[in-house]
């Protein structure tokens, strides 16, 4: 993306703030100052990249729809054992008039905004355009179309009855006046959205339109997402179980085009987005966060690797200080270790209930590799400068001894508080980052997947087992890809059992979403399409309290209500506003 101009800060004057809040006192002077805009494919450009610059405020993909509102699952949980300060919406302690809650569903209707107002005023003046450039001005449309779908998804998923705000003059509307749609017919919206933007926009290796494609919407990712949507349209609340067929045949005709694939190399992915690094292999849909904010440069920041990264020693001017402020849930630790047997395994009929290992292996020697690239156990120290501390930390005169820690973080029998703040690992600044860019310690330059090919290898293996009511060929192959590269095997060493039933499939693939996908904004959302969201807590704080006793760090499952946290609340403001909505249950 270029550097929002003119048009962006026009935009932003309107102060759209909302699906159905009162902006005519804007509406003359910002219209007098667009006229005659829009009239070489250049200012389209610069306006569409005024939508995608949406994408990275704080209230979106910078903060809050990347990690903020994932928390308070079986993965990832908030740091400390408090609901203070920024700890309140993590563990689902937070009231109707939540700051953040009002601000996502705020920048995701300016974004709707921007989108709506670009498609009208671009469509008005498209038979003026020379036809060697109606082609592109097609493309950028087909853009806008995909990010409102994008927007509208995120607000559907999320808070459930929304408006459906499709022209500008409907942004005008008397609040009193605005109403909500039912959830399937924002789908069916979605749908159009996407479907359009598939037919019109090109494959990311073989676009000859755009001088410069990188981080922008593709054929390939709006096919992924709509196959995405189609699997959130099948479950919780709607319910409409005939788009898991759907959604096997977009995601398979993704997958059968050969324009995507996975990258060798699971770390891979790490490098690239710590960097900025562009490659559409498997990156699909990517926000690009790419200038540091102490320059004072208005280029966007966000927090990825700084809060959800891995936790160090706040050192002035170090890449890696972070706050580590999202925890990892220590029995997925466990699990995922049992997994492998590494480590520890699993005992007899209680799942939380383990055998130490201290040689730490499994038969074969191989394990998944995505675990110690997702999960820090470690932190650095500004003391030393060089060599991990590990939480159950063994020293002699004060010096680490690696090899003891270790073995000593391993075992369940010690230091069994610290083995709480083991943190996210995949934004992992210190590791990765080469651009020589000096952070700040709350804010960073890292970029956020959306949906990575690997998303979508499972979501077409998840849709083949629903709508056939059992896994075929085609859905152990998807799994079994991903599988293969997480332990660094081409052989089936490590594939799935053959002959599951629909149950044991359904149950491998959420296993699976879970390990590849983990602390990607997407476990959260996962198990409310499942309608397993309040069930899944209930059983997480079982297993934390059967594992550390009466300390168990796990806060949100005191504050979780069924049949209420399953959705955001529709913002008080807008309820104030808007006064024909109705409030989503548990939150009246």
């Amino acid at each position: 993306m270029k550097k929002g101009i003119l048009y962006i800060l026009l935009l932003t004057a309107l102060h759209v703030v909302t699906g159905c809040s009162d902006f005519l006192s804007e509406e003359n002077k910002v219209d007098i100052e667009k006229e005659g805009f829009l009239t070489t494919t250049e200012q389209a450009e610069t306006v569409l990249f005024g939508i995608y610059q949406t994408t990275t405020a704080d209230a979106l993909y910078g903060y809050y729809l990347s990690f903020y509102f994932s928390m308070g699952t079986d993965c990832e949980q908030a740091e400390g054992n408090t609901t203070n300060n920024w700890r309140l919406l993590p563990s689902n302690a937070y009231p109707t008039t939540q700051s953040e809650v009002q601000q996502a569903w705020q920048y995701l209707y300016i974004g709707i905004y921007r989108a709506n107002d670009f498609l009208e005023r671009i469509s008005a003046v498209y038979d003026s355009f020379e036809e060697k450039d109606k082609q592109l001005i097609t493309v950028y449309m087909a853009e806008a179309r995909a990010l409102r779908g994008l927007f509208y998804f995120e607000l559907v998923r999320r808070f459930g009855n929304i408006p459906l705000i499709t022209t500008t003059a409907m942004s005008y509307m008397d609040p009193r006046e605005a109403t909500q749609e039912d959830p399937a017919k924002v789908y069916e919206y979605i749908e159009a959205d996407l479907k359009y933007a598939m037919e019109n926009l090109p494959w990311a290796t073989e676009d000859s339109y755009r001088t410069d494609n990188s981080f922008r919407f593709s054929k390939g990712a709006a096919m992924g997402l709509l196959s995405k949507v189609y699997a959130t349209w099948a479950g919780w609340p709607v319910k409409d179980t005939s788009k898991w067929e759907l959604a096997a045949k977009t995601a398979g005709e993704l997958i059968m085009s050969g324009k995507h694939d996975l990258l060798p190399e699971f770390e891979q992915l790490w490098d690239n987005t710590c960097n900025g690094t562009w490659d559409p292999t498997e990156s699909l849909i990517e926000i690009s966060f790419y200038s540091p904010t102490y320059k004072g440069s208005s280029d966007p920041s966000g927090r990825i690797g700084k809060w959800n990264g891995v936790k160090t020693t706040a050192i002035a001017g170090k890449r890696g200080s972070c706050a580590g402020n999202e925890k990892v849930v220590y029995s997925f630790v466990l699990d995922w270790r049992a997994e492998d047997g590494v480590g520890v395994e699993k005992n007899g009929d209680k799942e939380s209930d383990y055998i130490y290992h201290p040689d730490g292996t499994n038969p074969d020697g191989l394990v998944d590799k995505r675990r110690d690239l997702s999960i820090a156990n470690y932190r650095y120290d500004d003391g030393t400068g060089d060599g991990p501390i590990f939480w159950a930390a063994e020293r002699t005169n004060n010096v680490y001894d690696p090899e003891k820690s270790e073995k000593s973080d391993l075992d369940p029998d010690k230091r069994q508080k610290e083995k709480q703040n083991y943190t996210p690992a995949k934004w992992h600044i210190e590791k990765y980052v080469e651009t020589g860019y000096l952070l700040n310690n709350d804010q960073s330059n890292v970029n956020w997947y959306v949906l990575r090919y690997a998303d979508v290898l499972l979501i077409y293996a998840e849709a083949l087992n629903e709508w056939k009511n059992g896994p075929t060929n085609e859905a152990y192959s998807a799994v079994n890809k991903v599988r293969r590269r997480a332990y660094g095997v081409a052989d089936t060493s490590h594939d799935l059992k053959t002959g599951m039933d629909v149950e044991e499939f359904r149950q491998a693939v959420r296993k699976e979403r879970k390990y590849e996908l983990a602390f990607e904004g997407h476990r959260r959302l996962d198990l409310v399409r499942w309608d397993v969201y309040y069930e899944t807590v209930m059983q997480t704080r079982k297993d934390q309290d059967e594992w550390w006793g009466a300390n168990a760090n796990y806060v949100v499952a005191e504050y979780t209500r069924k049949g209420q946290h399953e959705l955001m609340p529709i913002p008080q403001r807008e309820m104030d506003l808007c006064t024909k909505f109705d409030q989503n249950p548990g939150w009246k």
